[in-house]
């Protein structure tokens, strides 16, 4: 048998966006319930794409409406996706939280695109939550300095849940990438939400390292990530090393990871303490995200449908282990991708192009400023 070859660098930033939307949108219809709940709805474990939890009354139905989730229908954590590469396919460099302020939010605010969820042509603002729109209420409206605007703004994965593309524009540069999300993030985000939105960027940049495994992600991942989020990750990780299937971890990872967690035991009912800063607490997300790709062995599908039946906020789960996945190489399967792209309206393949071609131009120009700066330091020495 011919050995198969590494996965190239336009490979991985296709297979990785392409993953993360095909996760969103399977993770979709079943965002907020728990594995029971999914198993019960579902006649068991769900294998693919699915319809509206309520059927032909997702208009009305609470607590999600007027949401059409399901069908194939990417959520917010792509539509926030794109909207980044859209940002570097205009920079065409390393961004910051200034590049969020001036790029990222009046896209959000004053160009309409189609919205799945709304089977309706609008500006990204009207679909995108609170959270995310406190980008919009900072920035533009408060004249905050974006890179203090994330301060104040609940702590939740909505920073996190759309850094895959910076992870890419610094594939096998794990430090790099954190160090870039955590500029951007600054707008949005603080606290374990800003933390959490570095080392995702950290660990799909680990991803597309040649040789990457599951555990040499971890291994970065904890290399570079501080107090809960480190402490988080460890644990569900650990846990996660000793199973082999997602059915039989799901109680065991959230047992995991609930002492790491602030929205509690009821994801609808959040506690008290439900995303506040602290140093010893994390998002949810991203540990249960890396352990199912650990659980997995780096396959797409089962790290993609693990995340799914995990239930909670599953489709952001769902889109960062599909990210994950798909840099290491593993493909989505394409009677998914097909399916997301003609429900959604959206071609899954022009953000990855774009991102490619700006990754290797960012790339020629960090190649030639690093000569610059070694040249410079030669003359000092």
């Amino acid at each position: 048998m011919t050995p198969t070859a590494p996965a190239t660098l336009e490979e991985r930033i296709t297979r990785s966006l392409v993953g993360a939307a095909v996760g969103d949108a399977l993770g979709g219809p079943v965002e907020g319930y728990s594995p029971e709940q999914i198993a019960e709805r579902h006649g068991g474990r769900v294998h693919g794409i699915v319809g509206p939890w309520n059927g032909d009354d997702w208009r009305t139905a609470r607590p999600i409406a007027p949401y059409h989730k399901g069908d194939g229908h990417v959520t917010d954590d792509t539509l926030m996706t794109h909207a980044l590469v859209r940002v570097y396919a205009k920079v065409r460099d390393h961004l910051d939280a200034y590049a969020v302020a001036d790029h990222l939010v009046p896209d959000l605010m004053t160009t309409p695109r189609w919205i799945p969820e709304l089977e309706a042509e609008a500006l990204p603002l009207h679909r995108i939550f609170l959270a995310e729109k406190w980008l919009v209420t900072r920035i533009h409206y408060g004249h905050v300095d974006p890179r203090e605007a994330g301060t104040g703004n609940i702590v939740n994965c909505g920073a996190a849940m759309y850094m895959a593309p910076v992870g890419l524009v610094n594939a096998a540069n794990p430090a790099g990438a954190y160090t870039e999300a955590l500029d951007i993030a600054g707008a949005h985000q603080s606290s374990y939400g800003r933390e959490a939105a570095g080392v995702f960027a950290a660990a799909v940049a680990a991803a597309c390292t040649p040789g990457a495994t599951p555990d040499s992600v971890i291994e970065a991942c904890l290399s570079l990530s501080k107090d809960g989020t480190r402490a988080a990750i460890e644990t569900v990780c650990d846990t996660a090393s000793r199973y082999s299937d997602f059915e039989s971890a799901l109680v065991p990872l959230r047992q995991a990871v609930a002492p790491y967690d602030t929205v509690g035991p009821d994801y609808r009912t959040p506690s008290l303490g439900a995303r506040r800063p602290s140093r010893i607490h994390s998002i949810e997300e991203l540990p249960v995200a890396l352990a199912m790709l650990l659980i997995s062995g780096g396959d797409y599908r089962h790290a993609v449908l693990g995340s799914v039946n995990y239930g909670r906020d599953c489709d952001s789960i769902a889109t960062m282990s599909g990210a994950l996945a798909g840099a290491l190489g593993s493909e989505t399967p394409p009677d998914w991708a097909k399916t997301v792209a003609e429900s959604s309206r959206l071609d899954l393949q022009a953000p990855a192009t774009t991102l490619t071609e700006v990754t290797r131009e960012i790339f020629t120009r960090d190649t030639a400023r690093r000569r610059t700066h070694e040249t410079a330091y030669a003359e000092l020495s």
